[in-house]
């Protein structure tokens, strides 16, 4: 069950921010470790290489390739490069995004475009570039990466571009998964929650003016009505799941990995 093998498989941001596991290495490690031949995309070369020195390292087949995913033509080459070096492409799993807080008031317009670029235009571009690939393959599928924040918005901490571009994910993967239900393409999107990724420590402490990384995972853990956040490897399962044949019959829709978060919303 939930063999990959003798599939090929684009993951975005396949490296991690810090130490540790982010969603991206765990999906190409897991991904890879079930038979799929991983193209691993990174805008940090070096976060790239060890993830694909990790599926190396255990057997696995796996690329690193640098680049940046809101660059059509960047985007496009690495497609290419991906279909060149393993002949073909059945997966493709969109990964990037990042989040900065703000209303539309008071958020600088640059912040906006490089938001709704990052996390909803990398998408659009990878499946842009990929789709032509991915219709010559019997059973390939396309796993998006949403957030819970397109879900809940939370008083006193506004992310109105993180929030509209990850909306903008679950609706463009609807669109797409429609589109080419017919064509034998599939596409779904993972909805992360509260997870405990290096970003939390990376980003996330700053961000939100925590003391430590410790104090913010402890309440972060408290809004979990599972008593704790995810990890990577929740996120990573979650994919494998919606990209193997096991769910040939799952299109258009959404999973949410989240521990209960949304629907404890007061």
């Amino acid at each position: 069950m939930l063999s990959l093998k003798n599939k090929v498989a684009i993951v975005t941001g396949a490296g991690s921010v810090g130490a540790g596991w982010g969603n991206g290495k765990a999906t190409a490690t897991l991904l890879a470790r079930q038979g799929a031949k991983v193209f691993a995309i990174d805008k940090n070369e070096a976060a790239a290489r060890e993830t694909v020195e990790i599926i190396t390292g255990e057997g696995g087949t796996a690329v690193a390739h640098v680049c940046d995913v809101t660059s059509s033509e960047q985007v496009k080459a690495a497609v290419q490069a991906c279909v060149d070096a393993f002949g073909g492409l059945d997966i493709l799993v969109n990964n990037v995004g990042g989040s900065v807080p703000g209303g539309v008031v008071d958020m600088p317009e640059e912040v906006w475009d490089a938001q709704i670029a990052s996390n909803l235009n990398s998408v659009y571009l990878l499946c842009k570039h990929a789709l032509p690939h991915l219709r010559q393959r019997p059973g390939s599928a396309i796993v998006n990466t949403a957030s819970v924040a397109a879900l809940r918005i939370m008083q006193g901490r506004t992310h109105s571009a993180y929030s509209a571009s990850k909306y903008g994910v679950i609706a463009l993967s609807r669109s797409i998964a429609i589109e080419n239900a017919k064509l034998g393409v599939r596409c779904n999107t993972v909805i992360p929650g509260l997870m405990l990724t290096p970003v939390v420590e990376h980003r996330l402490v700053a961000q939100l003016g925590a003391e430590n990384a410790a104090d913010l995972i402890a309440a972060r853990d408290k809004q979990v009505p599972m008593g704790k956040a995810g990890d990577a490897w929740d996120i990573a399962h979650a994919v494998l799941f919606l990209v193997s044949d096991e769910a040939r019959h799952i299109t258009a829709t959404e999973l949410l990995v989240d521990g209960g978060y949304a629907a404890a919303a007061p």
